[in-house]
């Protein structure tokens, strides 16, 4: 089982150094605006899951400059650094002034959101939701959360994530160093049971390239990325363990450089105002799944 309270004091603790290693989560913001655009949406309130540092915030708020942004996150650390990403002292006051909507934080759990049923128009969560223990519960809770014809939109991790560490580790000491990971197929399931109509799935590899392990491992620490689930070892490996590892490791050296990949999982799906989801005479309902092309 996952350990909410690691998972918090992890992200406590790396608040203050998540920005300087979050080029990942940075990259997959991106380019879930790049999604959003495509999207007929006006929303009166949107729900940052799981919001981190707040990098997605002032981007929402342009893409929605009318809405009312709410940025959850379980860690309190995480939200005082989002804080900084929005008006404060006089900016705060004469952004008021002009009307602007400045935006909610709130500290909490996205498998247990403390927001009112059908309250905001528009979901969105990078890199969030492999946090909980299985997607069906958050998957509930934001379809609660969302108004008739709202959207959820979403990021989250694949099995493939850290394959080359995971490799590494195995067999050094049969202890679980790296987060397991959902498939694409089962979270689109998920969306289905929540009762969310059209669900789209879509998966690509990024990869992320360092000099050394060590780079990689301090890039992990640096966003808080522990292993959060139980049976996780907890003391210091030995340097002779250390050193198997690393030659395991160095198998996937490729041009000079260690690869980290992740495979990154989009997904959106909508509330609709009646049940439109699509589905076969026989009631079995029809996801649609993509590959995104290499780049």
């Amino acid at each position: 089982m996952i350990d909410k309270q690691t998972i918090r004091a992890a992200f406590d603790q790396a608040a203050s150094s998540y920005d300087a290693a979050a080029v990942l989560q940075r990259e997959v913001v991106d380019r879930m605006l790049e999604k959003l655009s495509i999207m007929k949406l006006a929303p009166q309130h949107v729900l940052d899951v799981g919001c981190g540092t707040g990098y997605a915030g002032p981007l929402l708020l342009q893409r929605f400059p009318d809405a009312r942004l709410i940025e959850l996150d379980l860690a309190p650390s995480m939200l005082l650094q989002a804080r900084l990403r929005h008006p404060t002292g006089s900016r705060h006051w004469i952004a008021r002034l002009k009307g602007k909507k400045l935006p909610w934080q709130i500290c909490g759990d996205a498998e247990a959101l403390p927001l009112a049923s059908a309250s905001v128009d528009c979901i969105w969560s990078n890199l969030a939701l492999q946090w909980c223990e299985t997607p069906d519960q958050a998957f509930a809770e934001c379809f609660r959360v969302l108004r008739p014809g709202g959207l959820f939109l979403f990021s989250t991790l694949g099995p493939n994530t850290l394959n080359e560490l995971r490799t590494a580790f195995a067999g050094v000491d049969g202890q679980a160093h790296v987060n397991r990971f959902i498939d694409m197929h089962d979270l689109g399931d998920a969306l289905g049971r929540a009762g969310f109509a059209a669900p789209v799935m879509e998966m690509e590899n990024l990869v992320m390239t360092y000099d050394t392990v060590r780079e990689v491992l301090a890039d992990l620490k640096g966003i808080g990325a522990h292993s959060v689930r139980d049976g996780r070892r907890t003391g210091l490996m030995g340097k002779s363990a250390w050193r198997e590892m690393e030659a395991g490791y160095e198998k996937f050296r490729n041009k000079g450089l260690l690869p980290a990949t992740y495979e990154v999982l989009y997904g959106h799906a909508w509330k609709s105002d009646s049940d439109s989801r699509k589905s076969l005479p026989d009631g079995r309902q029809i996801i649609e799944f993509k590959v995104m092309p290499k780049q």
